[in-house]
């Protein structure tokens, strides 16, 4: 059965002087403020933007699908932590996301760092959302055992 999420957003007013909210509709996504100036310049204020969300969609994906990896592979681990920071940038005329970094930390018992880097690696090559940036977007993985 194929699973599906809904979010909504509200804008309000012109591009730049604008503001808006978005929210996920199951609950777990509170209404959160977004607005160009969070998008193109620094967020602030506790306004979001859609890099963020998708920064944060890519770290949660990433986490569990090397959690998933590890422990198919026998060494599950006790922690993860992931950090996506996605770049929006303008490309000629146009703004586009140009890359999401992955930046991994894990302790796993019995991993040794060579086996921590493949699961990393094939975890960005399994992980939903990575496949949805693929051929779009530079997605790297760094990854070390605590």
């Amino acid at each position: 059965m194929a699973a599906k999420r809904t979010a909504e957003a509200t804008w309000e007013h012109d591009l730049a002087k604008g503001q808006g909210h978005v929210k996920g509709l199951s609950g777990g996504l509170p209404e959160t403020a977004v607005s160009w100036a969070a998008r193109s310049e620094a967020s602030s204020g506790g306004k979001t933007s859609p890099e963020e969300l998708l920064a944060a969609a890519h770290a949660s994906c990433y986490s569990m699908a090397l959690s998933g990896g590890l422990g198919r592979g026998g060494t599950p681990p006790e922690r993860l932590l992931v950090r996506a920071t996605v770049t929006f940038d303008k490309v000629g005329d146009a703004w586009k996301v140009t890359t999401s970094e992955l930046v991994v930390t894990g302790k796993v018992p019995g991993a040794t760092a060579e086996k921590f880097a493949e699961a990393a690696k094939a975890a960005a090559e399994g992980c939903p959302i990575s496949g949805a940036l693929r051929g779009n977007v530079v997605v790297t993985v760094h990854a070390t055992l605590e």
